[in-house]
């Protein structure tokens, strides 16, 4: 499928709305522009697209309830105005969503929750639990605790972060620009619209160069970075004015607005090989002759039926190694229950999974999106 066909045909989203946006260039949030995004996203709801919203707007928010012309630089500061401008940001959203009889959910995230392979797996389980039950994910970066993003982090990021985490097919990124141009609009009238390049491509870097607004932390050169992250999970980007009228449901039918980037590799073929070239193995899974052939033939999950012995100190959502009993390395994955459970499931129809541990987190001990063939 090629970039433009995962905007027209891609059946998972990420829309990524800055502060500038939300609060109409820090004046306050903007809820009649907030409403016109939701309606929206209700409508490409409606198509049958899974919408993960990753929403800027807490500190913007908090600094206009708080009566701060500039954004302040003390940390504790930051994370006050975070909680205060948080609270109306998210009954915005909900209100906002009701209106077609939509839920949304909260979802407060860190860098570290996307890194740590325990909590990763957390955060996909419930991401995908949540759209499974049509409910709108509001993601935002948990500013009020979390010191690094105010160090490094950005809205940005964090929508590659989830789009790799969910395996989006498009991450969009509505900002208060019409998208990547070949040099600075705002210095040079004659600048060109970057319609279509490819994410990794070196020259997007000098064409990004430019300071941060002062609402947000991010400029154009986090956007193209956030591009070529969310490109290692196959998705195509979309840099775009998020003020032009009806701008999802226009991408949706595939007209050519703002600046599309675009992944070299498929969802499914990038993942892997970010899985295959990432991670060091804390622990091995010892298959049987079905096993191995459904996973060599049919491409599908690992299930502990499968499994006839374990061994190593692997904890929920590291990598481990899928072997046959040759030792013959088969296949890697990440892991979906650490090695205690992992010895009790082994040679265990899934049906019994919270018989035998009182719980269940998944049916598989490796789900196919987190597993690669050797």
């Amino acid at each position: 499928m090629s970039s433009r066909e995962r905007l027209t045909r891609g059946k998972r989203w990420v829309v990524k709305i800055g502060s500038a946006l939300l609060t109409n260039d820090g004046a306050c949030l903007d809820e009649v522009a907030i409403a016109g995004w939701v309606d929206q996203m209700a409508a490409l709801r409606r198509e049958g697209i899974e919408v993960l919203l990753v929403s800027s707007g807490s500190v913007a928010a908090g600094m206009h309830r708080l009566g701060l012309s500039q954004r302040p630089r003390e940390l504790h500061q930051l994370q006050a105005a975070a909680a205060v401008g948080q609270m109306g940001l998210v009954q915005t959203y909900e209100a906002a969503f009701q209106r077609h009889g939509m839920h949304t959910a909260q979802v407060l995230l860190t860098h570290d929750d996307l890194s740590n392979r325990k909590r990763y797996l957390n955060a996909r389980s419930a991401l995908r639990s949540l759209v499974d039950w049509g409910v709108v994910p509001v993601i935002n970066e948990n500013d009020t605790v979390v010191t690094d993003e105010f160090r490094f982090g950005d809205n940005d990021t964090l929508g590659a972060l989830v789009a790799n985490l969910v395996v989006a097919d498009a991450l969009i990124i509505l900002t208060d620009q019409s998208g990547l141009f070949d040099s600075d609009p705002r210095t040079n009238p004659n600048a060109k619209l970057v319609q279509q390049a490819r994410a990794e491509d070196p020259a997007l870097d000098a064409m990004a160069a430019g300071g941060a607004g002062v609402l947000g932390q991010g400029g154009m050169q986090t956007k193209v970075r956030a591009a070529r992250l969310a490109a290692r999970s196959g998705a195509a980007t979309v840099i775009v004015g998020g003020r032009e009228p009806d701008v999802l449901p226009r991408l949706r039918r595939g007209e050519a607005l703002g600046s599309l980037l675009e992944s070299d590799s498929s969802p499914q073929a990038a993942r892997k090989q970010w899985l295959a070239g990432h991670l060091q193995a804390r622990g091995t899974l010892v298959l049987d002759e079905g096993a191995v052939r459904v996973l060599r033939e049919s491409g599908r999950s690992l299930l502990p039926v499968g499994v006839r012995r374990v061994s190593g100190d692997f904890s929920r959502g590291e990598m481990v190694l899928c072997v046959d009993e040759q030792g013959q390395v088969v296949a890697r994955g990440l892991v979906n229950y650490g090695i205690g459970d992992a010895r009790q499931l082994v040679g265990q129809p899934s049906q019994r999974i919270e018989e035998i541990l009182g719980y269940r987190a998944e049916e598989e001990l490796v789900h196919r999106d987190n597993l690669v063939l050797a």
